[in-house]
C-alpha cells in the first residue's frame, strides 16, 4: 500500500499528520500532558524506537498541530493477523491531548483520522483501552465512535519513574 499525505485541516486550523522526526522533541513535551509522572524518553532512545514503529506496515504516530504546535495525539498499530481471512487489526495507544486545547474537539479529530488510517490498512476493528474510570474519559472515547464492549486484561512491570 502507498502511503498517501494527509493534512486534514478543520477545527480551529487543526491539522492531522503522520509525525516524522523533526516532531520528536515536541511530541515528547506533549506526552507529559499524558503521564507527567512517567520516565522521558531519551531524545537517541526516540528517534530508534519511532524508526521502529514506522517499520510496522500501516502504523503511525499521528499528530494533531496548530502552526508549529503539536496540540493532540495517537498511536496506532497495525498488526498482521492469521484469522479473520487474514484481516489485519489495529491499536490505539498514547492518546493525549495538550491540557491547555482539551474540549474544543481536537482528540475526537486526531482519533478519526486513525481510524480512518485502520480501516485504509484493510483492519477490520481498531481497539484501544484506557486505565481510567473518569466518566469524562468513558465518554470521550464513546463520543469518538468507540464502545466498552470486551474485557481487557494486562500484565505489567513495574513503571520506571524518574529519581
Amino acid at each position: 500500500m502507498t502511503e498517501r499525505p494527509r493534512s486534514d485541516r478543520g477545527l480551529s486550523g487543526l491539522a492531522i499528520r503522520a509525525a516524522d522526526r523533526t516532531d520528536l522533541p515536541r511530541l515528547l513535551d506533549l506526552y507529559d500532558h499524558l503521564h507527567p509522572d512517567d520516565a522521558r524518553c531519551p531524545p537517541g532512545d526516540a528517534v530508534a524506537v519511532f524508526d521502529r514503529l514506522l517499520r510496522c506496515e500501516g502504523s503511525a504516530v499521528l499528530v494533531g498541530a496548530i502552526g508549529d504546535a503539536l496540540v493532540t495525539t495517537c498511536t496506532l498499530v497495525v498488526i498482521p493477523n492469521l484469522t479473520r481471512g487474514a484481516k489485519a487489526y489495529a491499536l490505539i495507544e498514547n492518546v493525549v491531548t495538550h491540557a491547555d486545547h482539551r474540549g474544543a474537539g481536537f482528540g475526537r479529530a486526531v482519533l478519526r483520522a486513525a481510524v480512518e488510517r485502520a480501516w485504509d490498512a484493510g483492519c477490520y476493528k481498531v481497539m484501544l483501552m484506557t486505565g481510567s474510570t473518569k466518566p469524562s474519559t468513558l465518554a470521550f472515547y464513546e463520543a469518538a465512535g468507540f464502545e466498552q464492549s470486551k474485557t481487557g486484561f494486562q500484565v505489567r512491570r513495574a513503571a520506571i519513574r524518574p529519581a
